[in-house]
């Protein structure tokens, strides 16, 4: 998710994805930086740290005012973001629930039927998408990826490709529609504004295709 170089820790990594999805600031307070390090203790992927940022973000920009920060602070995803902790935590060792004699599916097999269940549901709210979503099925999502960054090249692959079946009036209207406007959009480096314009692009797809969680 993020445009560091590979060799960025995992607390620059947070940082430079909460503050372009914020649209806004250039550091983090001192009470976010103490909550960010309490995350990196864990040991988590950035990925997983960063699903909740944006999920929590994407509640938060429909509420927002124009030219007014998406998430005021870190501390703002903490409800959504050590949920999605925990649930790697209970399950990056394949220790779901399940039946006897049945292993539990990974974090990685379950965010995967997941986004595959979202599809099938936008295939029988969206008629002009079934074929679309079945080519999706068949090809991008015919295998589980193993790794959390390779979910989220898989998701975000997913929401373009359905960004592009749209018409392109509606196109246009759902990039125009992620805009990011303002000075604080000025001073983002050009790394976070494609981050931040990113962010907003899908939460834009998301909402249109009702999707509440992938």
């Amino acid at each position: 998710m993020s445009l560091l170089p590979e060799s960025a820790s995992f607390e620059e990594l947070v940082q430079d994805y909460f503050l372009a999805v914020r649209g806004a600031g250039l550091m983090l307070s001192a009470l976010d930086t103490e909550l960010l390090t309490s995350w990196a203790r864990l040991g988590v992927p950035f990925q997983v740290v960063a699903r909740g940022i944006t999920r929590s973000a994407e509640k938060a920009l429909w509420d927002a005012r124009p030219g007014e920060p998406v998430l005021r602070s870190l501390r703002a995803c903490r409800r959504q973001v050590e949920a999605e902790i925990k649930k790697y935590l209970a399950r990056s060792a394949g220790g779901g629930e399940a039946g006897p004699g049945r292993p539990g599916l990974t974090w990685e097999e379950t965010r995967h039927a997941r986004l595959r269940a979202v599809l099938e549901r936008i295939a029988e709210q969206w008629p002009s998408l079934a074929s679309r979503v079945e080519q999706l099925q068949g090809q991008l999502l015919s295998t589980v990826p193993q790794e959390p960054a390779q979910l989220d090249v898989q998701e975000l692959r997913v929401f373009f490709a359905l960004l592009r079946a749209q018409p392109f009036a509606q196109r246009i209207h759902l990039w125009r529609a992620a805009r990011l406007d303002g000075a604080d959009a000025q001073a983002m480096s050009p790394r976070s504004r494609r981050l931040s314009r990113r962010f907003r692009v899908l939460a834009q797809v998301r909402r249109y295709l009702g999707v509440v969680e992938a």
